[in-house]
């Protein structure tokens, strides 16, 4: 066996899959409990000592990804908001972030004051199409340079001017990074560049900076944010199955739903998005969570008409007890079962707004009638009984305003497989679609 540790250290947990590349398989599994209050190493040891038992494993390679100490913050601001600033917030999702704020036109004192309260940890600066507008990108660089603005900035906009404004934000400090524009064209997206680059940043930067562990070998470690990674994985998976597809993964904190769907080449003319065709995607919903988003999980589904006579008091003291003590682990039958329900509430509402684009930032809904395969993943579905039930109850979500698969097949990623896949894409492709056709295609 050649082994690989891959390893997804979560806000709550961290998950690891020891990865025979050679095969293509999982040889081990294991998790332990994300030690964000220490230092994440020790969370992250102890579950490859688990993941690992009986296996020689010392000296192999590991692959890490992370969501801890809340991911990765991006702010975006963009020419105008249908379009560039919208097709910067889908590459943000793309990159694995999450968009805590948007902005849109020429930043004035009140844009930057905003653009501040949001605590990015990046900002994705674009604008104007290739050879279009370039005075709204400039003034913006111009604002934030004046502002003594110090977040690592990336800039994707314009490329008629990316090197004056990089030149305007780097002679004012501001740590910048470029990457091609985002919307070269009305209508043609092009996150591959602007990803990269934000990926980059997220390890050189943000990594380091959130005090998550005491010495380096952490920050060494980490080759993506979680979600980038996640989405890494199902860009494999789409390309084994050849299909539409849909992921939900619940998390403590957020639900973050993936959907890869066949391009229409008919969209052309006024039916085309002119922010970019988007047919690899990921909403982020982070009011919806088992653990420290519990609480929005039931004002979400009560505000949707999903909770039964007396659920909504029942679920709301239950929620507020997950969202005061994240690490609680529910051990009794009463308690998996209140676990099972918020996340099914969960899946539900989130694979709503993802469908009808209400809720998720996005000014279209995503047509889902064709997806095959609908996969479950995160720790509750994992861990609690029935875990293919929670994901498939999408599949009879009628009532939801939105077109549900017409037959799709349910499963759950039990062993980490996408984030591992995503993990190993690049370096093992052939290991990264063993693995997931192995778990999602020949079962």
């Amino acid at each position: 066996m050649s082994l690989v540790v891959c390893a997804d250290v979560g806000s709550t947990f961290t998950k690891v899959a020891v990865v025979d590349v050679d095969g293509g398989v999982v040889v081990g599994v294991g998790s332990a409990r994300t030690s964000v209050g220490t230092d994440v190493m020790a969370g992250l040891e102890a579950a490859v000592g688990v993941a690992g038992e009986g296996l020689p494993v010392a000296g192999v390679p590991w692959r890490v990804c992370s969501s801890a100490g809340g991911g990765l913050r991006l702010a975006v601001v963009g020419y105008e908001m249908l379009v560039t600033a919208q097709a910067g917030r889908r590459v943000g999702l793309s990159a694995g972030a999450d968009v805590v704020h948007v902005a849109a036109g020429r930043l004035g004192g009140a844009g930057v004051a905003a653009l501040r309260a949001a605590r990015p940890d990046v900002v994705l600066l674009v604008g104007g199409t290739d050879g279009g507008d370039a005075e709204v990108l400039t003034h913006n660089a111009v604002r934030l340079a004046r502002a003594r603005w110090r977040v690592p900035t990336v800039v994707a906009g314009n490329v008629e001017v990316r090197d004056e404004v990089r030149g305007v934000l780097a002679g004012a400090g501001v740590p910048v990074s470029v990457a091609d524009n985002v919307l070269p064209r009305i209508g043609e997206l092009v996150p591959a560049s602007a990803r990269g680059v934000i990926r980059e940043v997220f390890l050189r930067h943000v990594i380091g900076g959130k005090g998550l562990s005491r010495g380096s070998r952490f920050v060494r470690l980490v080759r993506a944010a979680t979600p980038d990674a996640v989405l890494s994985g199902v860009e494999v998976l789409a390309g084994v199955v050849g299909g539409d597809l849909l992921v939900v993964d619940v998390g403590g904190a957020t639900t973050d739903v993936y959907s890869v769907l066949t391009p229409d080449e008919r969209a052309v003319g006024p039916g085309r998005q002119v922010a970019g065709g988007w047919w690899r995607a990921r909403t982020v919903e982070g009011d919806l969570g088992v653990r420290w988003s519990a609480p929005g999980v039931v004002r979400a589904a009560a505000r949707e008409r999903l909770l039964g006579v007396g659920e909504e008091e029942v679920l709301g003291v239950a929620a507020r007890e997950r969202a005061a003590d994240p690490g609680w682990l529910a051990v009794d039958g009463v308690q998996v079962g209140v676990d099972r329900r918020i996340a099914e509430l969960a899946v539900t509402v989130a694979v709503r707004r993802h469908a009808r684009g209400v809720g998720s930032g996005e000014w279209a809904g995503r047509d889902l009638r064709d997806v095959g395969l609908v996969v479950g993943s995160g720790g509750v579905l994992r861990c609690v009984s029935g875990g293919v039930g929670v994901v498939g109850s999408v599949l009879g979500d009628h009532a939801g305003g939105w077109a549900v698969p017409r037959a799709a097949r349910a499963v759950v990623d039990g062993d980490c497989v996408l984030a591992a896949a995503g993990l190993l894409a690049q370096e093992f492709p052939g290991a990264a679609r063993a693995l997931v056709a192995g778990r999602f295609v020949t079962v």
